[in-house]
């Protein structure tokens, strides 16, 4: 038996290697049934006395379980002294475990409850985080806006000084501020400040269209035209074809207002007025647009949409020609179809000469005239009639010479003075005359039809008259009365109606008619203007007593 000294001990202790350890546990399997290869490396103080124990005698082994006894026995002795002495303090500790374990479980309890409870604080501290950043945020923006205060007042004083712009006719600056608010909208048009901004905006920008288009329909020079329509065609509102359409209508608008000015009563005095209110106007416009719109760029049906409207305002004023000549403007109508060929003249500049359309309603107005002159001649005749006696006179009944007439002068066409004895139709062929002298101021060729015919009418009404008068009077007639009517029928044959003939074919000429034969009328417009100024020139003398 190894019974060295205490370094040696541990040094076999030290050299005791898993080898030695596998030993150990195999002789005290049985003793420590617990005991496992590897686990005295895990208990240093077991192997330690294992170790120690090996290196007992026999002796030694034989008392170590007495000893082993007795240090049990002494060390359970100490234990009840121990637990005597401090008994109190056992029971102390039993009450101080029993309250901690109560405790414990108080703890354990509201450590439940605060598990329990520290999602909903978890929650409540995400929301209050989330919060808390919405405020730092609004703080920030709070700031911001605090120190771009004047920035953002400008900004949102836009529409008021759009509004102000527009009414006090600024539109240059109306249309930046309109043209900042667009860029501002394409930028932030989600924000309710914005959309409320370009809402007002374009409540100014409607005001400002209403504006301009309203300046069209004044008498605006071409500079405002130009000017209007630089700020039309900036706003983007109308295609360039519509641009065209509105403004023609604005300035037809404004037409129509000084057409409607003209004072009515006088139908001579509305026609001239309007003719001159139309040659003015209607040229300016005209020249308006052609300076603001051009014609080269225009497509097919933009052009025809000015040579459309320039024709309804021709036609137009053709219908108040012709009304006007219809109700009694006819009585000046050399002054009228003068002054018409003039503005049909002065319209052919700009290719819109209407002047070939004027020959039918002057015609018209001619033979209008010229009819009604005739039926008041026929009227006068017939009421002559009623009160007329035939009395016996010197030059009826081949008694004495009745003075001289004065020779003709040129250009005139003498009557015969042998209807001086018979004053119905001395009357009547005055009357005639008359009408044949307004007729010459306006003579188309082609009334030669009609003229004719309105005289055939008149002359079979004198004739009608002069039956009746003869079958009324005939039984209270003298011989000598009759003679005198007779003579009066002779004279209305061979003189009256010879001279009406040569008025006609004077007013009517046969060569000219015969031009006029395969051919309208109207087609010979030049042809009609000189026979007039030639008419003009030629003055019909009435019978005088």
């Amino acid at each position: 038996m190894w019974t060295g000294s205490e370094p040696g001990r541990n040094r076999s202790m030290a050299a005791l290697d898993v080898e030695d350890e596998s030993i150990l546990a195999s002789i005290f399997r049985d003793s420590f049934p617990d005991l496992r290869p590897g686990l005295p490396r895990d208990h240093p103080d077991f192997t330690a006395y294992l170790s120690e124990l090996s290196s007992f005698g026999l002796e030694k082994l034989v008392r170590e379980p007495e000893r082993l006894e007795e240090e049990r026995a002494q060390i359970l002795q100490q234990t009840r002294e121990l637990a005597f002495s401090n008994y109190q303090t056992f029971i102390r500790t039993a009450d101080c475990t029993e309250h901690i374990y109560r405790d414990f479980g108080r703890v354990e309890g509201s450590v439940s409850r605060l598990l329990d409870k520290l999602p909903g604080l978890e929650q409540k501290c995400r929301g209050f985080v989330q919060q808390a950043e919405q405020i730092g945020a609004a703080r920030r923006m709070n700031s911001l806006t605090l120190n771009r205060h004047t920035e953002i007042l400008e900004v949102l004083e836009i529409p008021q000084l759009m509004d102000t712009c527009v009414r006090n006719g600024y539109y240059e600056e109306a249309l930046q501020l309109a043209a900042y608010v667009r860029r501002l909208e394409r930028k932030h048009a989600a924000l309710p400040v914005v959309q409320a901004m370009v809402q007002e905006v374009r409540q100014s920008s409607q005001l400002m269209l209403g504006q301009l288009l309203a300046a069209l329909r004044c008498g605006a020079p071409l500079p405002a035209c130009l000017r209007v329509i630089g700020f039309l065609r900036r706003m983007d509102v109308f295609t360039e074809a519509e641009l065209r359409v509105k403004f023609l209508q604005a300035r037809g608008s404004w037409l129509d207002s000084v057409l409607a000015a003209v004072p009515d009563d006088d139908p001579y005095a509305h026609v001239t007025k309007t003719m001159e209110a139309c040659r003015v106007h209607l040229f300016d416009v005209v020249t308006q647009y052609r300076a603001v719109f051009s014609d080269e760029d225009a497509a097919g049906a933009e052009a025809r949409v000015f040579q459309g409207w320039v024709a309804r305002r021709v036609r137009d004023f053709l219908r108040t020609l012709e009304r006007d000549l219809r109700r009694g403007a006819g009585g000046r109508l050399d002054s009228l179809l003068g002054q018409c060929m003039y503005f049909g003249l002065s319209f052919s500049r700009v290719g819109a000469d209407f002047r070939g359309q004027l020959a039918p309603l002057f015609s018209a107005a001619a033979a209008e005239a010229f009819g009604r002159a005739l039926r008041d001649a026929a009227d006068r005749f017939r009421e002559d009639m009623g009160a007329y006696a035939p009395v016996a006179l010197p030059a009826a009944l081949g008694g004495a010479a009745p003075p001289p007439a004065p020779a003709p002068q040129a250009g005139t066409l003498q009557p015969p003075m042998a209807l001086l004895d018979f004053p119905p139709l001395a009357c009547f062929l005055n009357n005639v005359l008359n009408a044949f002298n307004e007729l010459r101021l306006c003579c188309p060729l082609g009334l030669g039809h009609t003229v004719t015919r309105q005289l055939q009418d008149a002359l079979c009404t004198v004739c009608g008259e002069l039956l009746l008068f003869h079958r009324a009077e005939h039984s209270a007639l003298s011989s000598r009365e009759q003679d005198v009517f007779v003579q009066m029928c002779v004279s209305f044959a061979e003189d009256l109606l010879p001279f009406i003939n040569r008025c006609l074919q004077l007013l009517f000429p046969h060569t000219h008619i015969a031009q006029c034969t395969e051919e309208k009328y109207m087609k010979l417009f030049p042809v009609i203007c000189s026979q007039s100024s030639f008419l003009k020139s030629l003055s019909l003398k009435p019978l005088t007593c």
